[in-house]
């Protein structure tokens, strides 16, 4: 556009359009290096070292391949590789005081042991002998029984440790204060029997007898022997 087209258009009112403006370059110093942009003479993946046994991209590191296995570079697994390779922990050494005392343990426990099995077979074969000694005082005493269900007169007797009672007639409560009748006890009964069976009573089973008057002993010695000292039926003891 001449100069003098210029001034016309200017004097009608137009403005002359602004010259454009040229982005400034940024100096070299600024500019920041593309991390993927690959260098001169360099093939590409060659730029970053890549991580023994990943994927192209895989930052992540790998020390070892499957647990317990080496690694590439020749070096054993650490943490848990090292922990599942099978090699057992030194175990802690006990020192001879540890050693002497679990022994001595040992020994009161087998000790104890062995007195428990020993006092329960004590036990067992004394049942077993009380049971043996019980059917031959059952079969020893049967039909010499002299208890009369018409008996009426309660004679009262300390037996193991508590008062009981056996029923007798007049004449069996002067016989047996006398000393030639005596009771034994079998299953929970009180069986009365002539004084001369007593001996054989006690040969079987000893705690069988449960009362045998001294007729040559004194009449203090025993205060139920008396009528007069009887203890009524309604008394619970």
């Amino acid at each position: 556009m001449s100069n003098s087209l210029r001034e016309k258009l200017l004097g009608l009112g137009f403005k002359a359009p602004e010259p454009e403006r040229k982005p400034e370059p940024r100096p070299r110093n600024d500019r920041r290096p593309d991390a993927g942009a690959q260098k001169p003479g360099e093939r590409r993946g060659e730029g970053r070292p890549r991580p023994s046994g990943g994927k192209p991209g895989d930052s992540r590191p790998r020390t070892s391949g499957k647990p317990g296995e080496p690694r590439r570079d020749g070096k054993p697994g650490q943490g848990a590789d090292a922990r599942r390779s099978g090699k057992p922990r030194p175990a802690k050494a006990r020192s001879q005081e540890e050693i002497d005392l679990a022994k001595a343990y040992a020994i009161r426990a087998q000790k104890e042991k062995e007195e428990r099995i020993e006092a329960e077979r004590l036990r067992q074969e004394e049942a077993r002998q009380r049971r043996e000694a019980k059917a031959r005082l059952a079969e020893f005493l049967k039909d010499k029984s002299l208890n009369d269900p018409a008996a009426e007169i309660a004679r009262h007797f300390p037996y193991g440790g508590k008062i009981k009672r056996i029923h007798v007639t007049e004449t069996q409560l002067k016989a047996l204060n006398a000393g030639e009748l005596g009771v034994v006890q079998l299953d929970g009964r009180y069986l009365l029997v002539a004084a001369t069976l007593l001996a054989e009573v006690e040969a079987i089973f000893a705690p069988a007898v449960a009362l045998r008057v001294d007729p040559d002993a004194p009449a203090g010695d025993d205060p139920y022997a008396d009528p007069q000292y009887q203890v009524p039926d309604d008394l619970v003891w």
